[in-house]
């Protein structure tokens, strides 16, 4: 099933995006272009990479030797913290820009906020230089906290178009999500699924997969939608990949949604990837 580009989501920069993008992490190599070529055949439209996934150039290839216009892709990457200064963070989308091959970028996140280099500011304005320059079209933020967010804006004027959160079930960010929209800032969500702890078995999700005759990713997936979030799953799998497109047909009950909610913990995080303290470079 291909997407419908009504559901396409408006950023506050007046550009769009997918309601799906395509993650890219951690592959690599022949293996990567051909699984974001199967990806592009099946329907994504927005591929997710970053500079330290170390994939930007099979992102690249794959996207100029898809055969689709380059228009009709869409295509993220992320400024790493080393790259956490003002021309440092315009030199990082430049360097971007090389090993894609691409004429330009369609949205640059910041990784992490990093705080105890606490230069994410600095890295902001640049990101704002980038896309006044034309090297990106929208510019946005990854892991980033309520305060994080706050100084940034407080800084500049210059609201971010898209915050990159884990979420998942056991993980749902309820007040992010909150503090996000009230900025009119479009969540997108990391590992969706959950990874190894996505919860596939749990009741909530397995008794909506089997009501509805699809199977728990596509549930989850669909929980992310109607929860207003842009899912960013990751596969290498054709088929796989097919079916995380195949969930605008079904609909969750409010019941179910909240189910599925309530699945989250404080302990939730698939890891230590708290943005106050965990920082990558």
């Amino acid at each position: 099933m291909s997407m419908d580009i009504s559901a396409h989501r408006r950023l506050n920069d007046g550009t769009t995006l997918p309601p799906i993008g395509f993650g890219t992490y951690p592959m690599t190599g022949e293996d990567a272009v051909g699984a974001i070529r199967s990806a592009l055949e099946a329907g994504y439209r927005l591929l997710d990479t970053a500079v330290n996934y170390g994939n930007e150039a099979e992102v690249g290839l794959a996207v100029r030797t898809s055969g689709l216009p380059r228009e009709d892709i869409q295509v993220t990457t992320k400024v790493p913290g080393r790259s956490h200064a003002r021309d440092l963070a315009v030199r990082s989308v430049e360097g971007s820009l090389l090993e894609t091959g691409l004429d330009y970028l369609d949205l640059v996140l910041i990784h992490w906020p990093n705080p105890s280099v606490d230069l994410y500011v600095e890295a902001w304005e640049g990101l704002i230089e980038a896309r006044e320059r034309g090297l990106t079209r929208s510019i946005g933020v990854s892991n980033f906290a309520a305060h994080h967010l706050r100084r940034i804006i407080d800084a500049t004027g210059v609201v971010p178009a898209v915050n990159q959160l884990e979420v998942h079930p056991l993980f749902p960010q309820e007040e992010m999500l909150a503090v996000n929209a009230g900025l009119d800032i479009l969540t997108e969500a990391w590992s969706p699924l959950g990874k190894r702890s996505a919860p596939f078995a749990e009741e909530p999700v397995a008794a909506a997969a089997q009501a509805l005759g699809v199977d728990p990713a596509q549930v989850i997936l669909r929980w992310h939608l109607q929860r207003g979030v842009l899912p960013v799953p990751k596969s290498a799998t054709p088929e796989r990949q097919r079916n995380n497109l195949a969930v605008f047909d079904i609909e969750l009950t409010p019941q179910q949604m909240a189910d599925i909610s309530g699945l989250g913990r404080p302990d939730g995080r698939l890891f230590g990837g708290d943005p106050d303290t965990h920082e990558e470079m």
